[in-house]
């Protein structure tokens, strides 16, 4: 059998993951999920019947090639959304012709942020087509009704046919095309189930070119696997220009809307949120959100460290708790909230190893407030001294905030943006601050702010025990 003679023979394709297979299998090889290879077998795929080595014919171009000093940049300048925390992650605003994919946790606010966009551009821009799949045309205009998004300009279509939704573009001409969600449209010329491989890979592709060819914004909502990551194939966040994750505990009114990838700005900011019961607000300065009580400065309490972590380019005071609670359990418990486990367990082995402390029959808790998470390194010695003070049962003093990793020899590393945190714990009223030895720091524009270089984690410790 030829090469040619290969290609022309059906084949059954995962809706999943979309591997191809020559013969019906209850399971996908590649991504090991059962009852997605759907038995009628996929009609070998256009263009690949031909004789191998045919050539391409040129064709007709669209535009001439232009030198790029004669490119308008008029063309790729960003209109401010109307939203600022969200202009801030898209790194200005939308640009003509962008498509972002906002991804998030089911009923954490993605609706309810885009409404509040599309009814700000409505207002400034010109009319928006808010497209849903998942919900009535009157379930939204409720939400709308509920959060004060109701506007002249702002349509909505209640429609899960690619084709309808063109339709409608064609009639209202709008400046922002927002889709709720990708999973939910199906093209009528694609084979395959909404939501599946072959449907979300052509409803992106067709709805890009869309874009591009209108210089219309299209804001994309997609879910989430239980793992966190985006639903779908992978070649979906290739596809379009901007991927956002939005973030939050069910039980917390914060939200961060994080940056994963952005064409046209930083691809590393957050933007911070909170929902309420009229609908969802930006906050600009959210350190306050993750201290369970302003006044840590004055009154700590046992168990609890201040740090500053970094959020993209913006630094956030955050408190880590700690518990050290019994004697003598043959099987003590290690519970994390908003913390790495291997991390804390890692700063926890550290801390009996090197600094003498037991902890081996004693349960440790150890969480974050605010529902922040921290995942980052800097925040080792925080949460070691606040283990230190849990067991102890002595609090830090007033006043301090720890920065710094550990290591496993009980050394301070340094970490990246020290400057800019030490400058956030100033402006806050912070006194003092631990950080790692040998690192530059302009101490002039810290203010009252003492630093306090330390080596080791012993004379971390050493600096917060009482007369240290």
């Amino acid at each position: 059998m030829t090469r040619a003679d290969r290609r022309a023979q059906p084949t059954f394709r995962c809706t999943e993951c979309g591997h191809e297979v020559r013969k019906w299998v209850g399971r996908c090889p590649q991504c090991q999920s059962w009852g997605n290879i759907p038995q009628t077998p996929t009609a070998p795929r256009a263009g690949l019947t031909g004789p191998p080595g045919r050539r391409v014919a040129a064709g007709a171009p669209a535009t001439p090639a232009r030198p790029i000093a004669e490119v308008e940049l008029d063309s790729a300048r960003a209109r401010p959304t109307g939203v600022p925390e969200l202009d801030r992650v898209l790194g200005g605003g939308f640009v003509p012709g962008v498509v972002i994919l906002l991804a998030g946790e089911p009923g954490a606010g993605k609706s309810t942020l885009l409404l509040e966009v599309a009814a700000r551009t409505a207002e400034t821009a010109g009319p928006v087509l808010y497209a849903t799949g998942e919900e009535s045309a009157g379930q939204v205009r409720l939400r709308a009704s509920r959060t004060g998004a109701v506007r002249d300009g702002l349509y909505l279509a209640a429609e899960s046919d690619l084709g309808s939704i063109i339709g409608h573009l064609d009639a209202v001409k709008p400046t922002l095309l927002v889709v709720d969600s990708v999973q939910t449209v199906s093209s009528a010329e694609v084979d395959g189930a909404p939501g599946g491989v072959t449907q979300v890979r052509a409803v992106t592709v067709a709805l890009t070119a869309l874009a591009k060819e209108r210089g219309l914004p299209v804001v994309l909502v997609g879910h989430v696997t239980k793992d966190g990551s985006v639903a779908g194939p992978r070649v979906l966040e290739h596809l379009v220009d901007v991927v956002l994750h939005f973030e939050g505990d069910r039980h917390s009114t914060l939200r961060l809307v994080r940056g994963i990838k952005n064409r046209y700005g930083p691809a590393d900011e957050v933007g911070c949120f909170e929902l309420r019961d009229d609908g969802i607000h930006g906050v600009a300065d959210p350190s306050g959100l993750f201290l369970a009580d302003p006044t840590r400065l004055t009154r700590p309490v046992p168990g609890t460290a201040i740090t500053v972590a970094v959020e993209g380019k913006r630094p956030l005071l955050a408190e880590v708790q700690a518990l050290v609670a019994g004697k003598d359990i043959a099987s003590p418990r290690r519970a994390v909230s908003g913390l790495d486990h291997s991390r804390v367990s890692m700063v926890l082995a550290v801390l009996e190893q090197r600094a003498k402390l037991k902890l081996a029959d004693a349960e440790v808790y150890t969480a974050t407030v605010g529902g922040i998470r921290l995942v980052e390194p800097a925040a080792d010695l925080a949460i070691a001294l606040a283990v230190a003070s849990a067991r102890r049962d002595v609090p830090l003093p007033a006043g301090l905030v720890a920065l710094g990793e550990l290591g496993l020899t009980g050394e301070v590393r340094r970490i990246t943006g020290l400057q800019r945190r030490l400058a956030e714990a100033a402006r806050l009223g912070f006194r003092s601050a631990l950080v790692p030895d040998g690192t530059e720091l302009d101490e002039a524009a810290l203010g009252a702010l003492r630093v306090l270089p330390v080596r080791e984690l012993s004379d971390a410790l050493r600096h917060v025990s009482p007369g240290g």
